[in-house]
């Protein structure tokens, strides 16, 4: 399991006038296995910092460091669309990816296309697949890595309501099942509670404003009433942050 340190982290885009500060002195620790949502208004810095911490952008200040057993860490990352490479099958997308490409890293991936629901698509091109079964082949080829941390932004945004429930449930036991850190970036307030043990919410100008510890047993249906309650109080903080109608 890694270990995320983030010290003073900065990041601004632009110069003079046109500066714009994305991230403004984020401090952070996480580590374990631990399920972390990021939250807040659009333009908060959240993907920002998904993208420094995976090694997509740099900082323009601070320090990130992320290490698994005192080694640097491997990440993993889904986006928001499933970005399969059209040309090839299902099992060759994410034998793409593999260091090996071996029989181990096959039954590998094999192994993850099952924990998807996606066993028997092997051979089947991104287009032959529903854009819900599309991400589903995605998150497996991130988990066939075999991670360290795993970055997700935004990954069931595109998807119908139901769609992204069922995927919901899936990511729950893929993370109990593989004990990986997960960061999670997502604009829901209901999925955050759903999915995760702590939740950060950022405010514009990238100011981390909270850390919210949601201490519930998994797994957590949308309709109970103590999840329902546990949405309310982060809407609530969104409320005392004036977060809401920006």
């Amino acid at each position: 399991m890694a270990e995320i340190k983030v010290k003073n982290l900065h990041k601004e885009f632009g110069v003079g006038d046109d500066r714009v500060v994305a991230l403004e002195n984020v401090n952070l620790d996480i580590e374990g296995h631990v399920f972390v949502s990021i939250v807040g208004p659009s333009g908060c810095g959240k993907s920002t910092l998904l993208n420094i911490l995976s090694g997509i952008e740099t900082a323009s200040s601070g320090t990130v460091d992320i290490t698994q057993d005192s080694h640097d860490a491997n990440p993993g990352y889904v986006f928001q669309a499933a970005r399969l490479l059209p040309w090839r099958s299902v099992m060759e997308n994410l034998m793409f990816v593999q260091k090996e490409r071996d029989d181990e890293a096959r039954a590998r991936c094999q192994r993850y296309l099952d924990m998807v629901q996606l066993g028997d698509k092997g051979d089947k091109f991104p287009g032959e697949l529903s854009g819900g079964m599309q991400q589903r082949v995605g998150i497996a080829r991130a988990f066939s890595i075999e991670p360290d941390v795993l970055f997700m932004d935004e990954p069931f945004s595109h998807l119908d309501a139901i769609t992204a429930r069922s995927l919901r449930r899936e990511l729950h036991e893929m993370w109990k099942q593989t004990k990986k850190t997960v960061l999670f970036v997502t604009h829901d307030v209901g999925e955050a509670v759903e999915l995760s043990n702590r939740i950060l919410v950022f405010a514009k100008g990238g100011k981390l404003e909270d850390d919210i510890t949601v201490d519930l047993p998994f797994p957590r249906d949308p309709s109970d009433d103590a999840v329902a309650v546990a949405k309310a109080q982060v809407l609530r903080k969104f409320e005392e942050l004036d977060l809401l109608a920006t």
